[in-house]
């Protein structure tokens, strides 16, 4: 297909593949942007909380703790897991993978595995639901953690549209020729 290509169905007319070149350095680039925000993301506070002349903030990874430490240690468990290990895992190997001018096999199945355990759009949800709750009982202040996850979800959104799967698998090395003996 040539460059700027367009395959589209003959009955419905829907797009079935496009031809984007420079998809992959544009993929790229929004890769290290996301992971540019997931740094920050993790690094301040998400929300603070005011009540009484007191107050409290708190990192996610303080919240984890939190949890942890309340002998919560299945939630606790699934929060890292799911938004701080699996998002920051996926981002280091889309980086590897975009960046090499050879990718593993292995590595891009890696990435396909990995990346609906991803669940920043949950933990979003369920932060924004707290917040809407808490707000009658304390004064809520969101943090620059919350922006940047704001952020970091259309960034991941993005690169679920850029990222294409078949360039990726023609820049891969051919298998070896298996020999019989």
């Amino acid at each position: 297909m040539p460059p700027g290509g367009v395959a589209v169905c003959g009955r419905c007319g829907a797009v079935l593949y496009r031809n984007n070149p420079g998809n992959a350095e544009r993929t790229l680039a929004l890769t290290l942007a996301a992971a540019l925000l997931f740094a920050i993301s993790n690094a301040f506070p998400i929300v603070g909380i005011e009540s009484q002349g007191n107050r409290n903030a708190s990192t996610l990874f303080g919240a984890v703790l939190s949890l942890w430490n309340d002998r919560m240690m299945l939630v606790a468990g699934l929060v890292f897991i799911t938004t701080m290990l699996i998002p920051a895992l996926e981002l280091g190997v889309m980086i590897f993978l975009l960046a090499t001018p050879r990718p593993r096999p292995a590595v891009l199945r890696l990435v396909l595995a990995i990346r609906p355990w991803a669940m920043l759009e949950v933990f979003m949800l369920g932060v924004l639901v707290s917040v809407q709750k808490l707000s009658h009982l304390a004064t809520i202040v969101p943090g620059v953690a919350l922006w940047s996850f704001g952020a970091l979800m259309l960034l991941f959104a993005a690169l679920t549209a850029t990222f294409n799967v078949n360039d990726l698998w023609r820049a891969m090395p051919p298998a070896p020729a298996h020999v019989d003996r």
